[in-house]
């Protein structure tokens, strides 16, 4: 899928005055919860002057806090590149066809075996927040085939239109450009003056915790040596950087020499609650 930006008319800078805006879609490991964490440690005015990138995108919690005025946002699922281009140039249409979903076991399954590269792009969007929507837990995970394969949630009343947050979403969006890409690409343009916040698949802390899997192909211990190799690159290039992890020997190893904060972030994918209590993370900065 090729780089894109926006196509509409220029608007003014994000204010205070903006409409909130929240997630769309829920994501495993999202950050919603812990912005009174991540938003202090963000680097101060005066230090990032430029734009803002986030190649690990997921539900996009931070840029929709931050509102930036030049922001790069990317990731390597699909899925979710085309979707967020989608809400940003098409968000009116895109809220037409989820008027057509219904929460309904057997209609899931079938919406689940589509495959979204066979579908018009409103569709292929539609259907990704539908499922989302409507799959256990809000986990978006794929086969190594790349087939999206979470089984049907279990929900009172869930909301498979969230109109308020798709409008208030796509006006965030309307100057980003979206990219599918991986992490290195994606921040190749970087220079002194900007700011990159990386929210990568975190390492596992148990052989059984590991839901790397957003998109095909998984996020292994030499992507994780990658990511910290350019994560001290873009340091020495005066390139900003905040990264989330789990809080393991090899993290802290892997940084060793940035500043590391360990945090406590709420978990909510497993089914038994005595493992939904909070577990801790770090939070590292080259700053």
């Amino acid at each position: 899928m090729p780089t894109t930006t926006g196509a509409r008319a220029r608007r003014a800078p994000a204010s205070s005055e903006a409409t909130p805006a929240e997630p769309v879609l829920k994501w495993a490991g999202g950050k919603s919860r812990i912005l009174h964490e991540l938003v202090p440690r963000l680097p101060r005015p005066s230090q990032w002057t430029g734009r803002y990138f986030e190649p690990f995108v997921g539900g996009a919690a931070v840029f929709l806090h931050l509102r930036p005025r030049r922001a790069v946002l990317s990731d390597v699922n699909p899925e979710l590149v085309h979707l967020y281009t989608t809400i940003r140039d098409e968000v009116e249409a895109l809220i037409e066809d989820l008027g057509r979903h219904t929460y309904d076991r057997q209609y899931y399954y079938a919406v689940r075996a589509l495959d979204p590269a066979e579908l018009p792009p409103i569709e292929r969007a539609s259907r990704m927040i539908f499922l989302n929507r409507t799959c256990f837990n809000g986990l978006w995970r794929v086969n190594r085939r790349g087939q999206f394969n979470v089984p049907f949630g279990r929900y009172a009343n869930p909301t498979l239109c969230p109109e308020d947050r798709l409008r208030a979403m796509s006006a965030a969006l309307a100057e980003t450009e979206i990219r599918h890409a991986d992490f290195e690409r994606a921040v190749a343009g970087a220079r002194r003056g900007d700011f990159v916040y990386f929210d990568p698949p975190y390492v596992p802390l148990t052989k059984t915790a590991n839901f790397t899997s957003y998109a095909a192909g998984s996020f292994g211990l030499k992507d994780q040596e990658r990511l910290a190799a350019l994560f001290t690159a873009l340091g020495r290039r005066g390139v900003r950087c905040m990264l989330s992890n789990s809080d393991t020997p090899l993290v802290r190893e892997l940084y060793a020499g940035h500043h590391i904060d360990q945090i406590l972030a709420p978990r909510a994918i497993s089914r038994d609650p005595d493992n939904r209590r909070p577990v801790a993370e770090v939070v590292v900065r080259n700053y």
